[in-house]
Formats: structure tokens, C-alpha cells, sequence
């Protein structure tokens, strides 16, 4: 063990091992992984409170942060258990071309090391609480580092991006029914999921892509799930549009009369189907 440094360290097969403590955690209102955007800039990302650990002088070390419009946040992928795969699949895949490329080519959250960087707009700051938007970031996630962003030194907009200029997106405008709208927030003020959030998300990219979301065709459009929830939807496909139409329980009632709940939703979707059907 190196005392000086706190890592340990080998010779020549190896590497220094470090131990990182984080300093703050991020506190926002998505919970799980789909919930998440693949870049909070370009997706409409979340806004958010990063809230850095008392007792650690980390007041003085914000200091002067809140003149600058954007940071870096650095952050741990904390629910991945340990796993990473050598090559990913884009999210949207190139025109042509590999459909898997190295993961140190992309940005996806299964790495050797489970570490994030991603680029936040500054609301403000308050304390210890620095309050974000455009954040892909979920609920509870470590962050280790924040880092102020510096245009001169960090923009490059006429860099290569290697198979990213290859992409072929297939992006889609999401809109929302009433009848959606009103179940989307009941679920929301239950402290259920944020459909609406989330559907947008899923279907506003390649929305009847089945190998990257749960999806099925229906005569009018289609049907996501999430979770136990089924979002049924319409689609013109001319015009590259959808339409958020209902919200729909993926439990029967004898589903819903029997008290085994191996996901803990059961008292939700009970909730749920008790609302009226102009609901």
C-alpha cells in the first residue's frame, strides 16, 4: 500500500487501484435505468438538485460556480452491478457499418470503470445544493466530481465523432391526449413512475424499435410497456407524429385480487384501476 497515495500498487501486469469517496448525490425525479435519457441535452434531460455532503468545507468550494452557465458533472453508474461488456450497441445505430463497436467509442454506462461524465445546465446555487437541468442522471446517483465548463478549452463542434456521423436517427414529435394526460399525473402524484416523461423519451427515437424498448404493434399505433403499465398510443407515420392515448394496468383483476407482489406495484395498480374511465 502506497500511504501516500491510498491506492495500491502493482508492477507490471497491474495497475494503481483507487478508492474514491463521493462528494455529493444527485436528486432528481427518475428512479430507474429507462428513466434516464441517453444525453440530457439533446433530450429534454431533467432538472435536478446536486447536493454535496456537509461537514467537508464543500460551501467554500463552490465558490465563484455560480457565474458560469454550465458544468461537468462526474458521476459513479451505480446500478449496474459491476457488469461491462466489451463492445455496445449504439442507441441509434449507424447507416452503415458495425452494429456493436468498442464501449471505449461510445458512451454507454457499461465500462470497466462504472464512470459518467455528462454536461449540466446551471440553474443555481444554494449552499451545498447546486440546482441542474438537462441532467441524465437518476435519483440517488454518486457524484464524484463537478467541474466547471469552459468553452474555449472544452468545445470542439468541428471535431470527428468517428460512427456517430453515421447515424440514422428516426426522431418522432410526442404529443399527449387528455384522457393521458390526466392519468400520466395521477400516477405521478401517487409517487408512482413519470410516464409521460418516459414515454416521450422511449418513442421519440426509433419508436418501433423491439430490440431496445418493450413495444408491440397495434392497429392504431402501438403499445409500450414500462413496468406493469401499458402506454397505448397512435401513430401517422407520414408525418413522423404520435399520440399518447391511454394509460393501461398490465395486471388482470385476478392479477390485482391476489396478494403475492413480487414487484411491489400491486397497491399502485389497485389505486389506479379505482379512477374513473374519463380518468
Amino acid at each position: 500500500m502506497d500511504r501516500g497515495t491510498g491506492c495500491t500498487v502493482w508492477d507490471g501486469e497491474g495497475a494503481d487501484e483507487w478508492r474514491f469517496r463521493p462528494v455529493a448525490v444527485f436528486r432528481g425525479g427518475g428512479a430507474r435505468k429507462y428513466d434516464a435519457p441517453r444525453q440530457g441535452a439533446f433530450e429534454g434531460g431533467a432538472e435536478g438538485v446536486v447536493e454535496f455532503a456537509p461537514g467537508r468545507n464543500f460551501e467554500t468550494a463552490l465558490r465563484d460556480l455560480s457565474g458560469f452557465e454550465r458544468a461537468w458533472l462526474v458521476f459513479v453508474f451505480d446500478r449496474n452491478a459491476g457488469a461491462w461488456r466489451p463492445t455496445a450497441r449504439p442507441p441509434v445505430a449507424p447507416a452503415e457499418g458495425p452494429e456493436r463497436v468498442g464501449v471505449f467509442a461510445t458512451r454507454s454506462p457499461y465500462r470497466p470503470n462504472p464512470i459518467g461524465l455528462t454536461c449540466v445546465r446551471l440553474l443555481g446555487v444554494e449552499g451545498l445544493r447546486v440546482r441542474v437541468a438537462e441532467a441524465d442522471l437518476l435519483d440517488g446517483t454518486p457524484v464524484l466530481d463537478l467541474k466547471p465548463y469552459v468553452p474555449a478549452a472544452d468545445a470542439f463542434p468541428d471535431a470527428r465523432a468517428g460512427w456517430v456521423e453515421r447515424q440514422a436517427a428516426e426522431r418522432w414529435t410526442v404529443a399527449e391526449s387528455a384522457p393521458f394526460r390526466e392519468q400520466a399525473a395521477a400516477i405521478l402524484a401517487w409517487r408512482g413512475p413519470d410516464l409521460a416523461a418516459t414515454a416521450r423519451l422511449q418513442l421519440s427515437l426509433d419508436p418501433f424499435d423491439g430490440t431496445r424498448k418493450r413495444i408491440a404493434r397495434t392497429p392504431e399505433g402501438g403499445t409500450l410497456s414500462l413496468r406493469m403499465f401499458r402506454v397505448d398510443f397512435a401513430a401517422d407515420p407520414a408525418a413522423r407524429t404520435l399520440t399518447l392515448l391511454r394509460v393501461r394496468s398490465g395486471y388482470s383483476a385476478a392479477d390485482l385480487a391476489d396478494p403475492a407482489d413480487p414487484y411491489g406495484d400491486k397497491d399502485l395498480h389497485r389505486r389506479f384501476a379505482a379512477l374513473p374511465p374519463s380518468a
